[in-house]
């Protein structure tokens, strides 16, 4: 069917959309922040407001992009199995919205580093204590959350996946292991275990060869059981 057809190029746009502001936000962050100090952090914003607002603005359309994934895939997959969708869509809806609220904190950064240098760029001082809350509390935990939210999605999505044979099992098997192992990792660092960050990159391959899969072959393939 036409319709089911377009969905699933929808949520191959989506997919994409999603990885890519993921990716390029997260850089940009990373090249602000860096893995100093809560002082060189605020320093850090202070001197690139620009590049921290844009990645912070490319994480809310990482949000939107969620959104949409998760309703084009719901949309495809309620025949199939309308309680699993539902739970699939409801854990990238929570996902979505996690990853939104998380960055109240990079927003909250903009003025307190601001104040922080207007202050002199105090060694010790509350605005260490509330850089650290911002940051590492609300901005980065509220990020793990968040992926936590998007692996039990994904463990739900690709097992449906695989069972409809909607894109190929060379993607669609791997796929699934892959976010079985990335929710595994997830809970463990939520539980303050060291997790290398390796674990998580396959996922970014698997979100580009899907995307691309529903993109192209969207019209084609059906993606019902």
């Amino acid at each position: 069917m036409k319709s089911d057809a377009n969905t699933a190029r929808l949520a191959g746009a989506a997919f994409l959309l999603v990885l890519v502001t993921s990716a390029v936000g997260g850089a940009l962050r990373l090249s602000v922040a860096g893995t100093g100090s809560v002082s060189d952090l605020l320093l850090g914003i202070s001197s690139n407001l620009e590049t921290w607002r844009f990645s912070t603005v490319l994480d809310l359309f990482t949000s939107v992009g969620i959104v949409i994934l998760a309703i084009s895939l719901y949309g495809v997959f309620k025949k199939q199995n309308k309680l699993l969708a539902t739970v699939g869509l409801g854990w990238w809806l929570a996902e979505a919205i996690t990853l939104a609220v998380s960055k109240l904190g990079s927003l909250a950064l903009i003025p307190l580093s601001a104040e922080f240098v207007e202050a002199g760029a105090p060694a010790s001082s509350v605005y260490q204590t509330l850089g650290h809350f911002f940051y590492h509390v609300l901005d980065r935990q509220g990020n793990d959350i968040h992926m936590l939210f998007y692996s039990l999605g994904a463990v739900l999505w690709f097992a449906m996946f695989l069972r409809a044979r909607s894109i190929p099992r060379i993607i669609s098997i791997p796929g699934l292991i892959i976010e079985v192992v990335g929710l595994g990792g997830m809970v463990l660092l939520l539980f303050g275990f060291n997790v290398s960050m390796m674990l998580f990159y396959p996922i970014a391959a698997l979100e580009l060869a899907t995307g691309l899969w529903l993109l192209i072959k969207g019209t084609k393939h059906r993606l019902l059981a």
